[in-house]
């Protein structure tokens, strides 16, 4: 069903445009089923010309709210409540019925309507014949608009059954109305002088409504689960389950408004659903005792609570007042939509001392309030009626024609105060009176009176107000009490108490408490939405965040949003601009946003004095920043896209200015902002630029994040030169983080999928960084060594080919690497020493470092510790000239291996504890310092720790696809099961390496497994092991190990040494401990010496 005014497709049946709002069609009397093709709407559905424009039919009070805060919201995407109504069976009786008996019945009915809606101030947007449509929350901001929405639906409901009764009377028909609701976002369009808004409706928000409607049955009232989620526990409602509807994916379901939860509060509500502990409060407590007990003294005071939104004021008072004893409690609350109801807060005051319930007949509240004022010894003669005409209670008019207007206030008021006061007379009485920022100026009036009168009696008057709300004077005898944010000791056990845990993440604590920060209501509210929507996992008693971010819960969003448009368009001008920034704001850097810098520094003081912001810094440029972090949320989330980014585009242009020179310093900031202004090519320049920056640091994911947010914004762009060559710029220059992720295979891919463009370049240095990195990766993950050999000399071709000397450089440091793993192990030497003076010429000690730790592998596989501690002692200093963190942990745990491998267990370790006191931010570099570590524990002494740990990090390089680092680190396992008498555990892996080295092509590891395999076989298959041992002496003499030749030597001598050949067996002992002494390795000879001692002497 196409609309006519919007042409928006519409499921059929439906009376209103989900889109606009506009009638549709008629439906057949409580049927959602269309009666026909869309047709007009009948004359007599016309609505009545007093209804025709908002101008006419708004109150003035409305009106001039409307077109104060138009200016405010024109423009802006805002959550609020839609209502649509309409009369069921309306075609139906207009067919019967004269037209003159339906346009005076409708007139009487769209006046309940309006009544009931402005009284809430909502407001009619459209009438549509036998119908309206109704705004809460915009174009008059309120926080509570849910609330409002359904107190004025139940409100028309009421209020229309005398004109039920009438035309069931008159007529013999029955009038019923449906009304549907629904909460979303709209965004606001213009503001006409004769008030009607233009919106456009964002997702389902208005089509919803319309569904809800569709769904009611006469004198139904259906809400979407939207609406009741927010308003859950202030009213009752009826599940009726779920609906399959056109257009929808998911089945819809609904709820029917019931009625109200009477003088139902937020903390009333918690309090049903559990109340989290009373935390960091205990200051605020003792003062309210304190208070309490000064005034039970007769030393009777005001207090006045003051706090944001969300600090905790009823909570604190409920815990309060439930530790009180022996005194009389009243409490009272102001309502947000009371201020055009006079007396609100003193009526339930009243009503709540003389225990008036709801229902009493008027002769039970007239003899209820004469017991209770004979009591107080105030039974007067007027004092009855007096009460009664205050309450609603029908009097006498002789009562009434015997007293002026002001006479009837002045005594009321009088008696009003004297009730109190006489009250405090029999006990120590407490006064509660909440939400004082609502209260209407009546009720204001009365209060300011009563407090006067406080002093001298037991009496203590609590008055609540939320911050910048508060009068501007307390009355006398006064003290105010100002709620601060809890701290974050108090907020930790906050969200642990809410998710029913002991412990926590401590990326749960960053999240909801870096949203939250101190404010309770905030933390409790995001902590629910999470456990609502499988946010938070808690297992054996500690809590944890799943993936995922979080957004402002609608509670949340709707206090804020309602105090950001009530401030002066400058004001909130100034806070949108700065909302585009972020959490921090320079002033300079908003004045150029914002185009303009006057008065944006008087603006921002009063920003700060409603608080909004603070000043966090004065140097170099004076600094502001938000003082909730989800206050900028929902401001930023307000602005239209197109402003966002004509905003984004001024704070990029204004950033690259301030960092001319020096773009790295401001990289992320740039790119961030660039980006969302949709200036593309600046996007992805300054988001490579801030991923090699953040690379720098370690911070991998950051990094990850600008390379590939990079990609996605490329694929939007021209192919052009400049483009490729950014995109293969962004490819290559994650290599780095991949390999420090531990994904290998998977950048492996990455680089195959631009191989492509990288050849068809005409750009030597990146056609040379392409072949260095993927022939190192392709090294470490298992291909055979003459594939990587050849990418990096076919990136040293490139480069020297150039003149190209760093890229040279590079090539031949990648070729020191690649020669390790492929057992060429003079030729890394030879690579390296070539690689090494180039980068330091050059002044590039990062891949100085890089470099030297290639020659330190190169140098421990041959067992020339000296020269290796050497590279890795370089190294280290590299790294501390530099501050880079990841080159100190590296240089230490690389000495520390070098050490363990020597035989200097003692020293070995102690540079592991320092490597791991660093916290390196890479994954990589925490397993090779566990499984280093898990060597050095097993060479002294602690073989069953050692094992545990190897076979962790064993396990790590081999989900990270690693076969280089696995097959080495599982050969460190297999020697200490060995050691450990686990032979049949050995035995398996170390075949399983041995497999993996003749594969790919590992000849130093091949030989190594060899030499384990043999020591496993002496006792059981001695022939074997002799052939695997003279395997593994050809492979490894062939390489020039001569560590592990040594160590294949003494393996030799216990085989010889069990067939009895001891001559043998010395032989081999003396030629490896010559080897060991040599190289200057400290533990071996230990071991060759004890077995030479063993043999017999007459052998």
């Amino acid at each position: 069903m196409q609309c006519p005014a919007c042409q928006h497709e519409n499921p059929a049946g439906q009376k209103f445009c989900g889109e606009c709002g506009a009638r549709l069609s008629s439906a057949a009397p409580g049927s959602t089923a269309p009666t026909g093709p869309v047709t007009p709407a009948p004359e007599s559905a016309s609505v009545p010309e007093r209804f025709a424009s908002p101008a006419a039919y708004t109150p003035r009070h409305l009106a001039e709210k409307i077109l104060t805060s138009k200016s405010a919201i024109e423009g802006e995407r805002k959550q609020v409540t839609v209502m649509f109504a309409d009369v069921s069976g309306f075609t139906a009786m207009s067919e019967r019925l004269d037209p003159e008996e339906i346009h005076a019945i409708m007139d009487r009915a769209f006046e309940v309507i309006l009544n009931s809606v402005h009284r809430y101030e909502g407001t009619i947007n459209q009438f549509l014949g036998d119908g309206v449509m109704a705004l809460f929350g915009a174009p008059i901001a309120h926080e509570d608009h849910a609330s409002r929405a359904l107190h004025a639906a139940l409100k028309i409901d009421r209020d229309l059954q005398p004109l039920r009764d009438e035309i069931k009377r008159q007529y013999q028909r029955d009038f019923q109305m449906r009304i549907g609701i629904n909460t979303g976002p709209v965004v606001v369009g213009a503001i006409g002088r004769d008030l009607r808004m233009d919106y456009t409706a964002v997702g389902d928000t208005t089509n919803l409504a319309a569904r809800m409607l569709s769904l009611a049955r006469s004198g139904q009232i259906v809400v979407s689960r939207y609406t009741q989620h927010l308003r859950a526990g202030f009213f009752v409602f009826e599940d009726l389950g779920e609906f399959e509807l056109k257009g929808k994916t998911h089945p819809v379901r609904a709820f029917a408004l019931k009625g109200e939860v009477r003088g139902q509060t937020r903390l009333e509500v918690s309090k049903a659903r559990g109340l989290t502990p009373l935390v960091g409060r205990a200051a605020e407590l003792a003062r309210l005792n304190a208070a309490q007990r000064r005034s039970a003294e007769g030393g009777g005071l005001v207090l006045l609570l003051v706090g944001e939104p969300g600090q905790g004021k009823s909570r604190l008072l409920y815990e309060f007042l439930q530790g009180l004893t022996a005194v009389e409690i009243i409490e009272a609350s102001c309502l947000s939509y009371g201020g055009s109801i006079p007396y609100h807060p003193v009526l339930e005051m009243l009503r709540r001392y003389f225990e008036l319930a709801d229902g009493m007949t008027e002769d039970e509240t007239r003899r209820r309030l004469a017991e209770g004022l004979g009591t107080l010894g105030l039974d007067e003669p007027n004092a009855v009626d007096l009460l009664g005409h205050f309450l609603g209670v029908s009097v006498s008019p002789g009562f009434l024609g015997r007293l002026q207007t002001a006479q009837l206030k002045e005594q009321t008021l009088a008696l009003l105060r004297a009730i109190f006061l006489r009250a405090s007379e029999r006990r120590p009485l407490v006064l509660v009176v909440e939400n004082l920022h609502w209260t209407d100026a009546s009720s204001a009036e009365f209060l300011t009176s009563l407090a006067e009168a406080v002093p001298g009696h037991r009496f203590l008057l609590v008055l609540t107000t939320r911050t910048g709300t508060a009068p501007t004077s307390v009355p006398p005898a006064g003290e105010v009490l100002t709620l601060g944010g809890l701290h974050d000791d108090d907020r930790r056990r906050m969200v642990l108490a809410l998710v029913g845990a002991q412990s926590g993440s401590e990326d749960l604590f960053t999240t909801v408490l870096g949203k939250a920060e101190g404010n309770p209501l905030y933390v409790e509210e995001i902590v629910r939405q999470l456990r609502e929507t499988d946010g938070i996992v808690v297992e054996g008693g500690r809590a944890a965040l799943r993936a995922g971010g979080i957004t402002v819960p609608a509670t949340i969003h709707d206090i804020i949003a309602a105090r950001v448009d009530r401030l002066d368009d400058p004001l909130k001008l100034s806070l949108q601009g700065a909302a585009v920034i972020g959490r921090h704001f320079g002033v300079s850097l908003l004045g150029r946003v914002l185009g303009t810098n006057g008065q944006l520094v008087r603006r921002l003081e009063s920003l700060h004095t409603l608080d909004f912001v603070f000043p966090s810094a004065a140097e170099p440029d004076l600094t502001y920043s938000f003082k909730h972090a989800l206050t900028q949320d929902v401001v930023y989330g307000s602005l239209l896209v197109r402003r966002r980014r004509q905003y984004h585009e001024a704070a990029g242009g204004a950033l690259e200015d301030q960092a001319a020179g020096r773009p790295d310093e401001f990289a992320e900031l740039l790119a961030y902002h660039f980006a969302r202004g949709e200036n593309v090519e600046k996007a992805v320049d300054y988001a490579i630029l801030a991923g090699e920056k953040a690379q720098r640091r370690w911070a991998n994911e950051e990094a990850l994040t600008h390379f590939e947010g990079a990609l996605v914004r490329l694929a939007s762009l021209p192919d052009t030169e400049a483009n490729r060559r950014r995109r293969i710029d962004a490819v290559v220059k994650q290599a780095e983080i991949k390999f420090a992720l531990g994904r290998h295979a998977e950048h492996i891919q990455a680089l195959e999928q631009i191989r492509e463009l990288v050849e068809a370049l005409d750009d030597p240095g990146r056609r040379a960084a392409w072949y260095c990195w993927a022939g190192h990766l392709h090294s470490l993950t298992g291909s055979p060594p003459e594939v990587p050999m050849a990418y990096c000399r076919r990136a040293l071709e490139i480069a020297e080919a150039s003149g190209l000397e760093e890229y040279a450089a590079f090539a031949q440091c990648s070729l020191t690497h690649v020669s390790v793993v492929a057992g060429d192990l003079r030729g890394a030497v030879e690579a390296g020493t070539r690689a090494l003076p180039i980068f330091e010429r050059h002044g590039n000690l990062w891949w100085a470092s890089r470099t030297l730790w290639g020659l330190s592998m190169a140098f421990n596989a041959i067992g020339e510790w000296d020269r290796s501690l050497a590279c890795c002692q370089q190294g280290l200093a590299h790294g501390r000239t530099l501050r880079d963190l990841r080159l100190r942990v590296v240089g230490l745990f690389r000495t520390g291996s070098t050490h363990i491998l020597r035989g200097d267990t003692e020293a070995g370790l102690h540079y592991c504890d320092e490597a791991l006191a660093l916290s390196s931010p890479v994954p990589f570099d925490t397993a090779m310092i566990k499984a280093v570590r898990a060597l050095g524990r097993v060479k002294g002494g602690d073989l069953t720790g050692g094992a545990a740990d190897m076979l962790e990090a064993v396990a790590w390089f081999e989900r990270s696809r690693l076969r280089y680092t696995r097959s080495f680190v599982a050969l460190w396992l297999v020697e200490t099961w060995l050691r450990q008498g686990e032979h049949a555990q050995a035995r398996a892996l170390v075949e399983d390496v041995l497999a993996t080295c003749r594969q790919v092509g590992y000849r130093h590891f091949e030989g190594v497994a060899l030499r384990l395999l043999g020591e496993l076989l002496v006792a059981s298959e001695p022939a074997a092991a002799l052939e695997s041992l003279d395997a593994a002496q050809r492979i490894l003499e062939g390489l020039d190990a001569r560590n592990d030749v040594a160590k294949t030597l003494v393996a030799q001598a216990a085989l010889a040494q069990s067939r009895g050949a001891c001559d043998d067996a010395r032989a081999f002992l003396n030629r490896a401990l010559a080897i060991f002494e040599a190289l200057g390795t400290r533990d071996e000879p230990l071991r060759a010496r004890a077995l030479l001692a063993a043999l017999s002497p007459s052998a």
